[in-house]
């Protein structure tokens, strides 16, 4: 089983978009990594934000071998009653045939459909909702990640990845 964690680091009207692939949700380290060169995107627009990151994902999940499962920094549904977020549209346009978890550093709204994971000894939850998985399985994967840390090591390097990308064609204040 291959899965992925994949990220986004915005410089001006460009974005950088990086993946590490893994084998195991306890990996240490990635099999492979990879940085797309930038990508034109979408001005931000409210309540939106899909339109203007989905494209990235799909850019640099498409450059890859098929995976399993992928790891989103964001949610997948927005309430209880289903809306949609990033994650969701990311699950759709894969044709809902790969895994998509979202995993959230900060709480959305009244976040009680979302599972809640305290890793190492963080006290701050991370926020984990799934397609393709039940939220409970997806939220012990999360758990389960390497690292000491309240965010993943594969996820921490995959943040890494794009924001040093970006750093090196704007600079500190484009990011």
């Amino acid at each position: 089983m291959m899965m992925a964690c994949v990220d986004v680091a915005y410089c001006r009207d460009a974005a950088f978009v990086a993946v590490v692939v893994f084998r195991d949700w306890q990996d240490a380290v990635a099999v492979e990594e990879k940085v797309l060169p930038p990508v034109a995107v979408r001005p931000y627009e409210a309540g939106k934000f899909f339109l203007r990151e989905l494209p990235c994902l799909l850019a640099i999940l498409h450059a890859l071998r098929p995976v399993e499962a992928v790891v989103i920094d964001g949610y997948v549904w927005l309430d209880a009653s289903g809306t949609p977020g990033l994650g969701a549209h990311l699950y759709r346009a894969l044709d809902e045939k790969i895994v998509v978890i979202g995993m959230a550093k900060t709480r959305f709204r009244a976040a009680d459909w979302a599972c809640e994971v305290l890793r190492a000894s963080s006290r701050v939850p991370l926020y984990v909702t799934a397609a393709g998985m039940p939220p409970r399985t997806a939220a012990e994967h999360i758990r389960s990640m390497h690292g000491s840390h309240r965010i993943p090591t594969l996820f921490r390097r995959v943040d890494q990845l794009c924001r040093e990308a970006a750093r090196q064609k704007c600079g500190r204040e484009g990011i």
